[in-house]
């Protein structure tokens, strides 16, 4: 694609999505690799480049960019991985019995702490307006009160690891 980059739009730019790419920028700069996605709004490119170990992410500022060429499409692996690198992980590879045992944990410590939590699935409700899902940490709790998320999430912070009192997990 020859200048106009950010001329083109969204649906251009899906064409570039998932390709290997060789931008072209100001000044001579020459920049390589997947093309992962392009801000709707500044039109700045994405650019991923896999090594050992992980991911090196480059951006380069759309008002530089003047041309993008396609070098190659992804295949299947290289398309789950640009998928999936930047995604956390969910349960971390848990079994039933430990996630069971720590929604057990998280919902004894707020009840504890007089917050009013109900089980609901393998998800815990808080106040109704709050939602841990597995595996039960600060970052898993969703709401749309940032108060009521930020002193949840404090709270699961402080519990402490081991429980003087546990209680047998229940089925």
């Amino acid at each position: 694609m020859q200048c106009g980059w950010s001329l083109l739009g969204p649906l251009q730019w899906l064409r570039y999505i998932n390709r290997e790419v060789k931008v072209r920028a100001g000044n001579d700069e020459e920049h390589r690799g997947w093309l992962l996605t392009v801000d709707p709004v500044s039109a700045s490119v994405v650019l991923v480049n896999f090594r050992k170990g992980g991911a090196s992410v480059q951006v380069v500022m759309g008002h530089a960019v003047e041309e993008v060429e396609v070098l190659k499409e992804a295949d299947d692996e290289t398309a789950e991985r640009l998928r999936t690198t930047f995604l956390p992980q969910r349960t971390l590879s848990l079994d039933p019995v430990e996630l069971r045992r720590r929604r057990g944990a998280i919902c004894k410590w707020l009840q504890k702490n007089r917050i009013p939590v109900e089980e609901a699935g393998e998800e815990l409700r808080v106040a109704g307006v709050l939602i841990i899902m597995a595996p039960y940490r600060p970052e898993d709790c969703c709401s749309s009160n940032q108060i009521i998320l930020g002193r949840i999430q404090r709270l699961i912070q402080i519990r402490p690891e081991t429980d003087p009192d546990p209680d047998p997990p229940r089925d």
